[in-house]
């Protein structure tokens, strides 16, 4: 089940990076239901660019219980979400993606944002279960896969893993985490 809580903006696109009879047919039944798709032809570069922001300013909130505006200009959580950032790029690019703005255009966006707390500081609140994995644990997996040490990203998930094991928001150890180290490395 999909609840649909805000906006009626959906960017759409095929992984072939074609406008096939299938996107259209989603796209026109999207707009029977009221709502306003896009077609995009790179969607993978549209989905990186959204994860870029959000897997380093939502840890980083849930972290520090500030809002989207001072995790962008603090000087140190910015440094974080800068590096974060540099780690993730590497990764995107291995894999084909490309983004249309540089690192310092998305934190200056994000800031201003303003006020905003953020989804994972917002469930983090409500004592609801975090997105981490999706958001970050996932990118920490493909530097895996495409030998890219992600040193900064390491540090904040776990960070945020144990910070939300202890609030009761994060599922308590599973069982990799006896097997590995966040770094990949078999643990003797």
């Amino acid at each position: 089940v999909i609840k649909h809580t805000y906006g009626d903006r959906y960017g759409l696109g095929e992984p072939t990076r074609q406008e096939t009879p299938r996107i259209k047919r989603l796209a026109e039944a999207f707009e029977a239901a009221g709502l306003k798709p896009k077609i995009y032809p790179e969607i993978r570069n549209d989905i990186w660019l959204k994860l870029w922001g959000n897997l380093c300013f939502n840890p980083i909130s849930a972290l520090t219980h500030a809002t989207l505006d001072v995790v962008a200009t603090d000087p140190g959580t910015r440094l974080v979400a800068r590096r974060m950032m540099e780690e993730a790029e590497v990764i995107a690019r291995r894999i084909g993606a490309h983004f249309r703005v540089d690192i310092e255009r998305r934190i200056n966006g994000a800031a201003s944002v303003g006020a905003h707390r953020t989804s994972m500081l917002q469930d983090l609140e409500k004592k609801r279960q975090i997105e981490l994995d999706a958001l970050l644990t996932v990118v920490q997996e493909m530097g895996r896969l495409v030998d890219v040490t992600t040193p900064t990203i390491d540090t904040v998930l776990a960070l945020t893993q144990q910070m939300g094991r202890v609030a009761g928001v994060y599922p308590a150890f599973p069982e990799s985490a006896y097997d590995d180290d966040p770094a990949g490395r078999a643990i003797d």
